[in-house]
């Protein structure tokens, strides 16, 4: 399944007579749609010169949560650690911003421009304990392909 999304991530990415905003958010539905345990799919940003992540394109359930500061919840932790971070059950997490009830589990992948931690994926899903070295792997090749369109749409 990754593989194909691949394809079409890459050919979504690549279509420059789209804006960047419209790529990264039929990215976002691509994934929410195709995957099954992809319940809720967004890019968060650095806020420019701000220690804080404002939330870009993204694909379900609205969310308060448009800005988040370095080190608050999951999305948070990744803009500080720079590591990949998957949560089986967020309800054994500490430091987790619940986004909605019926969240079980998250997975967020850092995406890198020239070397610096500029964003990241974040995935939410209703299912406990879905997430796998697979969708970790895909979710690298998703942002090291966004990381190409990317470089103008950051302030």
């Amino acid at each position: 399944m990754f593989s194909e999304l691949e394809l079409k991530v890459s050919a979504i990415l690549s279509t420059s007579d789209s804006s960047i905003e419209n790529r990264l958010q039929a990215v976002c539905e691509l994934l929410k749609t195709t995957v099954s345990h992809y319940d809720w799919v967004g890019f968060y940003f650095k806020n420019g010169n701000k220690e804080e992540l404002k939330l870009g394109p993204y694909s379900g359930a609205p969310t308060d949560h448009t800005i988040i500061p370095f080190g608050k919840g999951i999305c948070g932790q990744v803009a500080v650690s720079n590591q990949n971070f998957v949560v089986p059950d967020v309800s054994a997490q500490d430091n987790y911003i619940a986004c909605s009830l019926t969240v079980k589990s998250e997975i967020v992948v850092p995406l890198f421009l020239n070397g610096e931690n500029v964003g990241q994926i974040d995935i939410d899903s209703n299912t406990t304990d879905p997430f796998s070295e697979q969708d970790e792997r895909f979710l690298e090749f998703v942002n090291q392909n966004v990381a190409k369109i990317i470089d103008g749409y950051l302030e």
